[in-house]
């Protein structure tokens, strides 16, 4: 009998986020490629307005195109509300519940009352330290599941830099649908590249200390990086419209600078933009880099897939993840110019070196069959904690 999976994602309320989508989409297709039935269950309001009603339409489109039509399901988004119904062709929580072997949640915000609906759950931190630190404060609580993976290498472990919230956590490696990234070739203008957020609201305190955590913090002290390399670097950015001395004063650094909306508002034209590139330029937020949690980017994942070098800041020692080949991971302004220079200078074995790495460590063919088999087993063992 086949196996039954239902992925809890997070994307129905941010159509224009292609990179967004992409996040949930590599585990859907990786279990597809096993033979699993994938369910695709989202949260939504309990009213049901006519934007949402529209972005349930765009959702079901997406994932037709990808061969998941008809797998979408809904649930209330809040806690204590109820869904008076759901639009023709999804399925409801009742009905997901009732396919599903394992539900996947990789929505950490999932109230426990869907969750609790589901025979077999598998939690899926993809946000290692933050998450263990904010269940430590009591800043937020989680449902109760069967087992708990982190895509963090250090979460759990002994010597790391933040606690572990209270769980056992087990480790995955983020992943990539190799098969829906193929090796691309870069084009003519193709440049290394990244595709983020710039500005944002988001601080983080921890151990006496408190810093601005957006993407723009992270880049700080890099953007003097085009006067130190040949290599052609560009940004495309999520930036608002009177930010134009902040474009033109990175232009002015060297950086050509495009508008992330314009280049990624849909999964193909997000996958496009990546396989165009010349590889990956990026470094990490803040947190990643203070609370050495060994983590990777999704988003790096597909460059490396794609045949595409990506040189990304370093965020800790790790078993899988190497320094200098395919993947280039830097410390220091220095270190990142001349990691440039050297993908450039061995441009051709450095993009056969990044596929093979998302190949041997991040398809997500294995890396969803092991989660599943996993996640299946300690249900059996009764291993529910919290």
């Amino acid at each position: 009998m086949k196996t039954t999976v239902c992925l809890s994602a997070d994307s129905i309320n941010y159509p224009e986020g292609g990179g967004h989508f992409w996040v949930y989409l590599n585990w859907a297709l990786g279990l597809k490629s096993n033979g699993y039935e994938v369910i695709w269950l989202e949260g939504i309001a309990p009213e049901m307005t006519e934007q949402a009603r529209a972005n349930v339409t765009i959702l079901q489109g997406r994932l037709e195109k990808y061969g998941l039509g008809g797998s979408l399901a809904l649930c209330c988004r809040t806690a204590t509300g109820t869904l008076a119904g759901v639009p023709e062709g999804c399925l409801s929580l009742h009905a997901a519940a009732e396919r599903a072997d394992l539900l996947l949640n990789l929505r950490y915000t999932t109230s426990p009352a869907v969750v609790s609906r589901f025979s077999r759950s598998a939690l899926v931190d993809i946000d290692p330290g933050l998450l263990q630190i904010w269940l430590s404060e009591g800043t937020i609580t989680i449902a109760r599941h069967d087992i708990y993976f982190s895509i963090g290498e250090t979460v759990g472990q002994a010597g790391a830099k933040f606690p572990g919230g209270g769980i056992a956590w087990h480790y995955t490696p983020p992943c990539v649908s190799a098969a829906d990234w193929p090796v691309s070739k870069a084009g003519a203008d193709g440049r290394f590249t990244t595709i983020s957020t710039w500005w944002a609201e988001e601080w983080m305190e921890y151990g006496g200390e408190l810093y601005r955590n957006d993407k723009r913090s992270g880049f700080e002290g890099y953007f003097d990086l085009p006067g130190q390399t040949t290599a052609p670097l560009e940004l495309a950015l999520c930036m608002a419209a009177n930010e134009h001395k902040e474009r033109a004063w990175l232009e002015g650094l060297g950086w050509r600078i495009r508008d992330s909306a314009a280049v990624s508002s849909t999964p193909w034209e997000y996958q496009h933009y990546i396989q165009d590139s010349r590889g990956e330029f990026s470094c990490a937020k803040p947190s990643c880099v203070r609370l050495q949690n060994a983590w990777i980017s999704d988003r790096t994942l597909c460059f490396l897939a794609s045949g595409k070098p990506a040189i990304v800041q370093h965020t800790g020692p790790s078993r899988s993840l190497p320094d200098a080949a395919g993947l280039f991971r830097f410390t220091s302004l220095e270190e990142a110019a001349q990691m440039l220079d050297t993908v450039q200078a061995d441009y051709e074995r450095q993009c056969r070196l990044a596929r093979e790495l998302a190949e041997a460590h991040f398809d997500a063919r294995a890396v969803t069959r092991r989660v599943v088999e996993l996640g299946l087993a300690s249900s059996a063992r009764g291993e529910k904690t919290l």
